[in-house]
């Protein structure tokens, strides 16, 4: 892109085991994003989908706490938009976590766009 952004995305399908709903779990080491030096970088919009009967919830964390929550139905699938972004400075650290109730297994599709700036 001319304007000094980049895009990153953070994709993929992923099995999980849920641990409970208020103990979320890193999804895979793949999801995870530090913000490279000289550049910041916004969250532009999350998409998700769930294969389980239960609700589950990706939470997208930001240096080990948690920034925005995105429940998703069962069964079911979810887009976001985000309307309202921060500025993420860099060396922060992204991760996509998932919480799930305990005993529930299944597989979780996640895409998260951001926008790196130079």
């Amino acid at each position: 892109m001319s304007d000094g952004s980049t895009p990153v995305f953070l994709q993929g399908p992923f099995e999980f085991e849920g641990n409970g709903l208020d103990k979320p779990l890193l999804i895979d080491e793949s999801l995870r994003y530090v913000v490279p030096a000289g550049t910041t970088t916004q969250p532009v919009y999350f998409r998700g989908g769930n294969s389980t009967d239960d609700m589950i919830s990706v939470v997208l964390f930001c240096d080990g706490k948690p920034l925005r929550y995105f429940p998703i139905g069962a069964k079911s699938a979810t887009h976001v938009a985000l309307r309202v972004v921060e500025d993420l400075l860099a060396d922060s650290v992204l991760e996509l976590h998932v919480a799930a109730p305990s005993g529930c297994s299944g597989t979780v599709v996640v895409d998260l766009g951001l926008v790196q700036i130079q």
